[in-house]
């Protein structure tokens, strides 16, 4: 069966690519059409999963140069700013957490404190990633180092497997709306929005921005898997078990030490970003190499590269080229002209529901949060350009509207790495079973943020 569905993915991305450029679509060039085509047939490949999104982006980057639809500097211009070299900190950051054993030992120690029920754990997988979110800037390696904190608390516990795959699934559930909340809760997708508005956002300021609202909706998200996904029996946490977990440890290490120094410089610095002027992506960059260093760091070693995948820098890459080759092509143009309403509402919260509407329906279809940032937002920009807002308002509320949404685990990454027996255990029933009820968390993020940001004075 998923073979079939591999060969269906590859047969109708091939398809709608020729379809794509036999058609007369009037007012797109000939590069447009072969960007077009070629940018639907990608998207088709990353929903069908017909191969690892490395391998699909990849091919997709090879064609763009191949049929001349953009030049190199263009196709592979993300290399050039500092966002690729954000992600590749961001993961060796994370493995340093990891590795040198802080982050569990972090974890250990707030359970023991605070965790003594089903509901104490769900809520207090809610407050460990936010917690985290500061410390490690990526949510795949913050997520699974939660999970296996998690893992020990099932087992110690006692929970039966339905109750331990609620668990799991609200392990990487909680990562969606709580990664939105800091610039660098999400170093891969968080940023991307912040570029894509084409204006410079620090640090704080995505926090004064996008912090509350998405507080908000991570404590809605934790009411309604309290609500949906309620216990078969009542959980009774084993601490002693736990504690013997937290003294195998030992005493707190050198290089823990050492990560904790290095990690408060760090946050101190994505703090200051708008005083001393220096990328965030250069920051995280330059603190994962000083990790490296002897005497000062010893932290991070050779081994740690292997935790960068390089599939995720190749799709990052390729999300990223769509927005760029579509500009520098007329595809993007040509989709607001073509998709987008002729007229602009003046009333703000109407605006707000549309482009939730437009935003929702585009990745319903596409899949990916960083595809559709690449092709809603350029398209929205120009629909809403004649009101004369901030380019950053219709920028976060896009992202707001499908960094928050999805509806099958393919809809979003996070959701889609924790799925399945070895990691978060969960499988399409129970994505599905929030998803739905998050279409009208959604709306409500998104009216909120209008008259917020109109008291902040964004709006």
């Amino acid at each position: 069966m998923n073979k079939n569905k591999k060969l269906l993915g590859l047969l109708l991305g091939i398809l709608v690519a020729i379809v794509i450029n036999i058609l007369p679509l009037e007012g797109l060039s000939a590069q447009g059409k072969m960007c077009l085509g070629l940018t639907l047939m990608t998207v088709v490949f990353w929903a069908f999963q017909i191969v690892q999104s490395g391998y699909a982006s990849g091919l997709y980057l090879a064609l763009l140069v191949i049929f001349n639809v953009a030049e190199p500097s263009v196709v592979f211009s993300p290399w050039v700013g500092s966002t690729m070299y954000l992600v590749i900190g961001a993961y060796l950051i994370a493995s340093a957490v990891k590795s040198s054993g802080l982050g569990e030992r972090i974890a250990y120690k707030f359970i023991i404190k605070f965790v003594s029920s089903y509901r104490s754990i769900i809520i207090s997988i809610f407050v460990l990633t936010f917690i985290l979110s500061i410390l490690i800037p990526h949510p795949w390696p913050r997520a699974f180092l939660i999970m296996s904190v998690m893992a020990v608390v099932i087992k110690s516990a006692n929970v039966p497997k339905e109750d331990a795959i609620k668990i799991g699934f609200t392990v990487f559930a909680s990562s969606v709306p709580v990664s939105m909340i800091f610039l660098t809760g999400d170093s891969v997708i968080n940023p991307l929005a912040a570029q894509a508005s084409g204006e410079l956002i620090s640090w704080m300021q995505w926090f004064v921005y996008m912090g509350p609202p998405n507080i908000v909706a991570s404590i809605i998200t934790c009411l309604l898997i309290l609500v949906l996904f309620k216990p078969t029996k009542e959980i009774i946490i084993n601490k002693e078990e736990i504690k013997e977990k937290l003294d195998s440890l030992g005493q707190i290490s050198g290089i823990e030490k050492r990560t904790i120094i290095w990690l408060a410089i760090a946050v101190v610095l994505w703090m200051t970003d708008s005083i001393h002027g220096i990328n965030i992506g250069w920051i995280t960059l330059l603190i994962a190499m000083l990790m490296s260093l002897p005497a000062i760091g010893g932290v991070l070693t050779p081994k740690q590269w292997g935790e960068v995948p390089v599939h995720v820098l190749l799709f990052l890459t390729a999300a990223m080229t769509i927005e760029k080759v579509g500009g520098v092509t007329g595809m993007n143009t040509w989709i607001a002209d073509t998709i987008l309403p002729s007229s602009i509402p003046e009333n703000p919260y109407i605006l707000a529901v549309i482009i939730a509407v437009i935003s929702m329906g585009i990745h319903m279809f596409l899949g990916s949060v960083i595809a559709v940032m690449g092709i809603a937002i350029p398209a929205l920009l120009i629909f809403t350009e004649p009101m004369g807002i901030s380019p950053i308002i219709t920028t976060l509320l896009v992202y707001t509207s499908i960094g928050i949404h999805y509806i099958l685990p393919f809809h979003h990454l996070n959701m889609l790495v924790g799925q399945g027996e070895e990691n978060g255990m969960y499988g399409q029933k129970e994505v599905m079973k929030l998803g739905i009820p998050l279409i009208a968390v959604v709306f409500i993020i998104v009216l909120l943020e209008v008259p917020y940001w109109k008291m902040i004075g964004l709006f």
